[in-house]
Parts: C-alpha cells; sequence; structure tokens
C-alpha cells in the first residue's frame, strides 16, 4: 500500500515549490540587480559589442537597472551576442575562444547567479572543487593527495576537447529543470544560450556550448559535469573535478585503463561531449598534473609543464636589447610572480621557488653584461662594484659569452643576492607587497 503524504510534507513541496516559482520576480527586482552589478563590478573586464563599459553603466545606475526591470518584466528584454576574444593557450597549444558579454546582460547572468547558486550547489557532488563557494584548487589537490596516499596512486586523467563550446542545451536545460520548477527562468536562460557570437561583425547562432566568460557559466558547467560525478560516486570510484579537470584514482594500471574505457563511453554517447584522446592518459601520479601540481610519493610539487611555462614567461618579462628600465622590469616581475607564487604556494617544494627566483636573477646579471658594449666598461663596472681587479679580468676578457659570464663568480660578487634586495625591497614594502619575489621562503613563513 503506497504511503500518503502527510501535510506537512506537502507545506513543504508547497512551499519549495512557490519560492522557486517567485525567482523570475526576484531577478526582476532592482534590489538583487543592483546585488548582481555589485558582483559584476568586482569582477570588472572589457565591454562587450555595445562599447559600455562598467564605469559608463555605473554612472546610470538607476536607470539602466530601471530599464532592466521593466524590460525582464514585460519580456521586452533580448540577450546581445557576445563579442569573440581568443586567448592563446600555453605552450601554443592553440587558443582559448572566450565571449564577452555587455555589462547589461552580464548584470543579468550574475544576479540569476546569485539566486540559483543556494538552490542547486547544496546538490553538487562533495568531489567537485571548481567555482563554488567554500571550495578551491588547494582543496581539491589536498584531496587527491590523500587518495594517493591511501594506495590509489594510479590516475585516469580526462581531458573533455573544447568543453565550454560543446554543451548540449537541450541536456542542460532538462537538468536545471530538476531544480528550478519556474519556467519562465527556464526560458530565460535558454534565450542567453542562444544569443549568439559576434565575430568581426558578423553575428553566429551559437546551438551548443556556454559563454566561457559569462558570469553564470561556471554554475552552468557544474550542473552539466555534475551528472559525470553522479556516475563515478555511483560506481565506487573515488576521483577530484575541478571544472573540466577530472582525475580518477585506481589501485592498478589494469583497473585505470578499464576506467578510462568505460568512462569515455559514458561522456561521449550520454553526456554528448568530446574526449581529447591526445591529453587524455593513464598514469601514475607522479606523471599526471592536476591543476598545475603533481603527487611524488604522497607529497605535492608543482608539475615539470608549470615550472617550464614559469620559465619561459620570466624570458619573456627579461627580454635582450630592451630599453625598458630595470625599474619597470622588476615592477613587471613582481606584478607576474607575486600572483603566481601565491597560486603555488601549495607546492611541498620550496626549492622549485627558489630556482625560478635563481634563473631571474641570472636573466638580469645576463642583463647587466648586455648594457656594457665594450668589454673594458664591463671591467671598469665590476671593480666599481667592489669585485677584485684580477678577477673581473680574468672574468670579462675570457672571450665568454654573456650567459656564461651571468653565472660567474665575478659577477654574483658584483650583484649578489642582498643586491637585488637592498636595490629593489624598499620599493616593493611600500607597495604592502610582503610576498617579496627575491626571497619568498620569508613570506611563506610570515603568511
Amino acid at each position: 500500500m503506497t504511503k500518503q503524504p502527510t501535510m506537512k510534507s506537502k507545506m513543504r513541496q508547497l512551499s519549495l515549490f512557490t519560492d522557486e516559482r517567485s525567482l523570475f520576480e526576484k531577478l526582476c527586482d532592482q534590489g538583487d540587480l543592483l546585488t548582481g552589478f555589485e558582483a559584476v563590478k568586482r569582477n570588472g573586464g572589457a565591454p562587450g559589442v555595445d562599447g559600455v563599459t562598467v564605469a559608463e553603466f555605473e554612472s546610470r545606475i538607476n536607470e539602466e537597472l530601471t530599464q532592466l526591470s521593466k524590460d525582464l518584466k514585460s519580456w521586452c528584454y533580448k540577450p546581445s551576442p557576445v563579442k569573440r576574444v581568443e586567448i592563446p593557450k600555453p605552450g601554443n597549444a592553440g587558443v582559448r575562444l572566450l565571449g564577452i558579454p555587455c555589462i547589461r546582460d552580464r548584470v543579468v547572468h550574475a544576479t540569476m547567479k546569485h539566486l540559483l547558486e543556494p538552490i542547486i550547489d547544496p546538490t553538487f557532488s562533495d568531489n567537485s572543487y571548481g567555482f563554488r563557494p567554500g571550495y578551491s584548487p588547494q582543496k581539491a589537490v589536498d584531496a587527491a593527495q590523500k587518495i594517493v596516499k591511501s594506495g590509489k596512486e594510479y590516475v585516469v586523467d580526462i581531458d573533455l576537447s573544447k568543453f565550454f563550446d560543446r554543451v548540449n542545451h537541450d541536456r542542460l536545460i532538462s537538468r536545471l529543470s530538476d531544480h528550478v520548477s519556474d519556467k519562465r527562468i527556464l526560458r530565460l536562460i535558454g534565450m542567453i544560450l542562444r544569443s549568439g557570437v559576434m565575430i568581426n561583425g558578423t553575428v553566429m547562432l551559437t546551438r551548443e556550448g556556454t559563454v566561457q566568460g559569462s558570469p553564470l557559466s561556471p554554475l552552468l558547467s557544474n550542473v552539466v559535469l555534475d551528472e559525470l560525478d553522479k556516475e563515478l560516486e555511483w560506481r565506487g570510484l573515488e576521483f577530484c573535478r575541478y571544472a573540466d579537470d577530472c582525475n580518477i584514482f585506481v589501485r592498478s594500471p589494469k583497473a585505470a585503463n578499464r576506467v578510462m574505457e568505460s568512462i569515455s563511453r559514458f561522456i561521449e554517447h550520454k553526456l554528448k561531449l568530446k574526449i581529447n584522446r591526445v591529453k587524455s592518459r593513464v598514469g601514475r601520479s607522479c606523471d599526471v598534473k592536476f591543476l598545475g601540481m603533481t603527487i611524488i610519493k604522497g607529497t605535492i610539487a608543482i608539475s615539470a609543464q608549470s615550472i617550464k611555462r614559469a620559465m619561459l614567461k620570466v624570458k619573456e618579462l627579461t627580454p635582450r636589447g630592451t630599453n625598458i628600465t630595470l625599474e619597470e622590469t622588476i615592477k613587471r616581475i613582481n606584478s607576474w610572480y607575486i600572483g603566481w607564487s601565491g597560486y603555488y604556494l601549495m607546492t611541498q617544494y620550496p626549492s622549485q621557488f627558489f630556482a625560478i627566483e635563481a634563473h631571474v636573477r641570472r636573466r638580469l646579471r645576463a642583463r647587466f653584461v648586455d648594457q656594457n658594449k665594450k668589454r673594458r666598461f664591463l671591467f671598469r663596472k665590476l671593480v666599481k662594484q667592489g669585485v677584485p681587479r684580477d678577477l673581473s679580468a680574468k672574468t670579462v676578457f675570457s672571450n665568454r659569452g654573456r650567459w656564461v659570464l651571468s653565472r660567474t663568480k665575478a659577477l654574483h660578487c658584483a650583484y649578489p643576492n642582498r643586491w637585488f634586495i637592498n636595490r629593489f625591497g624598499q620599493e616593493i614594502r611600500s607597495t604592502d607587497r610582503m610576498k617579496h619575489w627575491f626571497s619568498v621562503h620569508k613570506w611563506i613563513k610570515v603568511t
């Protein structure tokens, strides 16, 4: 005999339904739209196809939000096409296609995310770490480390090919309808997904994919991939997923190959997404990177690929034959390195930071050699810096190139590590940058 629902459960269902049905009214409320604009303002960003900047929108905020609210209520609101921007991927691996919505549209997207996230996010898997309140790359890597330590050192590294560009709209709306009963919200999301892309002045229709650059897209991507999370949990597999970067951990290479084959079929046939067979792989944790990190014998290290890209970035920031002043060069290096090292602080090998710093200093010492066009000028400079004359002469007149000279004892005596700190450290501290790039080990202890 089927159990009849109690009055209390009926009221709970009715309350939930009423709250969800009121989502569209909340979206049209100017107070909620203002909350959405504040989120857009914090993130900043370039203008969309209409050329309106965040500052210009804010200068007439009351009129803009009033009109936007009216347009939403009357269904006169039509999302504009997004502006296509191509961002080169690291290592010359092609380009990443980004879309820049207009500020007006971004306010709608951000407001919708603000309203939907408290409803949908609690239903996501605890193994999903990307674009969620209270989650971070650090927590994802820590979780992966614990799994590897438990004995599951073989990793199934799945790479989704152009994930954001291949999301199936019908499946996405269907998944959203499991959480949101307000058809008006679903209809509006469908309009946003199909708003099109402007490329060189021509609007192209979008039949699949989400806008990588919209405030709403991270939430929608998690809705799509939550189906993968639930499938992995149902199979009893341990995994960590950050956006479209998913690592599954097993105990043996045989199990890893079996999981790779079956999960690839599920993703391509059920989710209608495509696996990048070239980048997807099976291997030990020490050979697979996850969010730029590698787990080696249970410890976290910066991956070899990330270190290589950092070295190339240092080379880019310290070019030969430049007219950029040394002070400006240092400022640019700091701007990049403070952010880079802040992310990779999760490494348990501080020597990786020291290697980057040493490379920066050597590049700068090589620049000092370059600045002295004649060897006798370099000789005088070294002597002036306190290097003994015989050592200076032996170094300078040895016919060795700039890169070899940059690593000699004479150059280290003339420009030791302390010289860089004394000359440029005060400038960095005056701008409240505690994370001094010349002494990472010091601010690691501070933080």
